[in-house]
């Protein structure tokens, strides 16, 4: 018999998926990418790599304040890399299935990515575009900001305390709590446990399905 997930045992007006590391695994190439991009410009790649997940890539290289860096630059020169660059980029086990099995108007993908690289990203692993889809573009600070949370329930007409927030880091953790949200982490591809000590964790969609209630709201139960 499915149960609710301990900690969610409540509708929600809409689910607002993070992407990367959330919903699709596009580590190995991200990691290629900045990792070459970090060693041009003279950084520790090994210390520096865990330090940019979940952010935009524009935020992430202005926090470094390299002299003579334009970050927008930079981050458009990164962007078109790993547009390129989508070896290995795969949907996490059961999401694609997921996905597909909500209403359309109640789930919205809220990343960092460029539109570009997350419809490059998105096609790769075969997952569905969703017609509410909020990218770096559409905010003037990232994650762990809660624009663009509160931009994504905006957009699918409901009030961010009404939804439940899939995320992978921190950055997009604290964004979600800002919002307002709950919080679900997916711990496929991130293993920092001191991020999501106080969350509900998935270490991925099998076995997981979308409950309908009669009022339209949706919620998530696990066989």
């Amino acid at each position: 018999m499915s149960q609710l997930l301990t900690g969610f045992d409540k509708p929600y007006a809409a689910f607002l998926f993070d992407m990367d590391g959330t919903i699709l695994n596009s580590l190995a190439s991200t990691e290629r990418v900045w990792g070459r991009w970090a060693e041009r410009h003279g950084l520790n790649a090994t210390e520096f790599l865990p330090t940019m997940h979940g952010s935009r890539a524009v935020d992430t290289i202005a926090r470094l304040n390299l002299p003579g860096v334009s970050p927008e630059r930079e981050a458009a020169a990164i962007t078109e890399a790993e547009i390129d660059d989508v070896e290995g980029v795969v949907a996490l086990p059961g999401a694609a299935v997921f996905l597909r099995s909500l209403p359309v108007e109640r789930w919205a993908i809220v990343t960092s990515s460029p539109l570009r690289l997350a419809r490059r990203r998105l096609e790769a692993a075969g997952l569905p575009l969703p017609a509410v889809i909020v990218t770096a573009e559409d905010v003037a600070i990232g994650k762990p900001n809660p624009q663009c949370y509160i931009l994504g329930a905006e957009r699918l007409g409901v009030r961010p305390s009404e939804c439940l927030v899939f995320e992978d880091v921190r950055a997009g953790i604290l964004a979600g709590e800002a919002a307002g949200a709950d919080v679900m982490v997916v711990t496929a591809t991130q293993h920092h446990e001191e991020s999501y000590a106080t969350h509900s964790t998935l270490p991925s969609y099998e076995g997981v399905k979308p409950i309908l209630f009669n009022d339209g709201r949706i919620g998530i139960s696990r066989s």
